[in-house]
């Protein structure tokens, strides 16, 4: 398997973990971008750019990472807030006045980040088209009646996150959407290639492969092949679930390789990234990152404190497993395992993976283009996990 890139001394292991990713869990083409205290150590790509294709990846392919693009997302109000611009308590009505209806007056801001909301699902769900009209996902949000009570349990909001989110910044700012905001205030002081909207001039050049299903990797002797707890695979199959209806809250989903949808701004799933632009953005989140013109760290300490703190845990309403949520990020757990108990992220279902962990200093970005059926949990995105805990353990890149 031919792996392109480099690895700093004693970030040996994730090189190693990314080659078996091909070889024996059946990776297609991927990449991956590891960095400790602002300065990068891991950056690897391999494989063919498009799922289904033989072009080889490049350094600077980007995918769609699915819901990655939740934590990329969440950076939005979360600085609005720490610029004095936002009420992370403040009833959404308060910003969104037509939301007010259907008993959703007591919705806070912090619900819509740690999924309290109790609007995961859509009575009447979005068609492809529709969903990719900016108007039409937060009029379905605004005239839909919670759930649950909000506030007092959590579910996770698939799809609904990132309307509700994204109206929610439209309002704030006058009507720049999330992905603009992100755009102007992230991407382009850090020269991120990260997008949530890809410019026509980035599809026009070819940035992004094709993504995929890929087939789940022949159980090997070493172990029992793992397969997810009956409950959760019940939730699933049953049209009437929470699960299944917040996943289904765009039907049909549209083609993820669609240019159209490509050039949309989905907060909650449409996130375009290369690994190190996934990388560099968590980086950033935990201290300071060598940008265009100056040193740029977008989250103070308070904020990046704020983002960790844990707001939802246990069993999830909609995932039927037990999930740990902050402020838009989710924290490591059983669920989502990540370095170490004070990291935070957002994994995209299927493959796709970003996080920090501020007490070692360290942020990763891995993308695919070959989805599987894992939720929140990727086989191969936790390997590279591992490698990077164990060349930690080593003393990797210790200077």
């Amino acid at each position: 398997m031919d792996v392109h890139g480099t690895v700093a001394e004693g970030f040996e292991p994730v090189r190693d973990a990314f080659v078996r990713n091909f070889t024996a869990l059946g990776d297609r083409g991927a990449a991956v971008a590891v960095y400790r205290d602002g300065r990068k150590v891991v950056d690897l790509w391999g494989g063919s750019r498009d799922v289904d294709g033989i072009e080889p990846w490049r350094r600077g392919t980007a995918q769609v990472v699915r819901s990655a693009t939740k934590g990329v997302a969440a950076a939005v109000p979360l600085l609005l807030h720490q610029r004095g611009e936002l009420d992370l308590d403040a009833p959404v009505g308060e910003y969104w006045p037509e939301f007010k209806a259907h008993g959703k007056e007591r919705v806070l801001v912090r619900h819509v980040l740690n999924h309290r909301a109790g609007l995961p699902v859509l009575d009447r769900p979005l068609s492809s088209g529709d969903a990719l009209d900016p108007l039409r996902g937060p009029q379905a949000v605004a005239a839909q009646t919670p759930v649950w009570e909000p506030g007092t349990d959590h579910g996770y909001h698939a799809l609904t996150y990132g309307w509700l989110l994204d109206e929610l910044v439209r309002r704030v700012t006058g009507g720049r959407g999330a992905g603009r905001w992100i755009a102007d205030e992230i991407a382009r002081p850090l020269d991120l290639d990260l997008w949530v909207g890809l410019p026509p001039a980035e599809e026009a050049a070819g940035r992004t492969g094709r993504v995929g299903p890929l087939a789940e990797p022949e159980p090997s002797g070493s172990g029992p092949r793992l397969r997810p707890r009956r409950n959760v695979t019940e939730a699933y199959e049953d049209p009437g679930s929470l699960t299944r209806r917040a996943f289904a809250a765009i039907t049909p989903f549209p083609d993820q390789n669609d240019p159209a949808y490509r050039a949309a701004a989905l907060p909650a799933t449409n996130g375009i990234a290369t690994a190190d632009g996934l990388a560099r953005f968590y980086a950033a989140l935990i201290g300071e990152v060598d940008g265009v013109t100056r040193r740029v760290r977008l989250f103070d300490p308070a904020t990046m404190e704020r983002a960790r703190a844990e707001e939802s845990a246990g069993p999830d309403r909609v995932l039927v497993v037990n999930t740990r949520f902050g402020l838009g990020y989710m924290l490591h757990g059983g669920a989502s395992p990540f370095l170490s108990p004070g990291s935070f992220g957002h994994p995209g279902r299927g493959g796709a993976l970003g996080f920090a962990d501020p007490e070692a200093g360290v942020a990763l970005g891995y993308v695919t283009n070959g989805f599987r059926k894992t939720v929140t949990a990727d086989p191969r995105a936790q390997a590279l996990v591992r490698a990077v805990r164990t060349s930690l353990d080593a003393g990797g890149d210790a200077d």
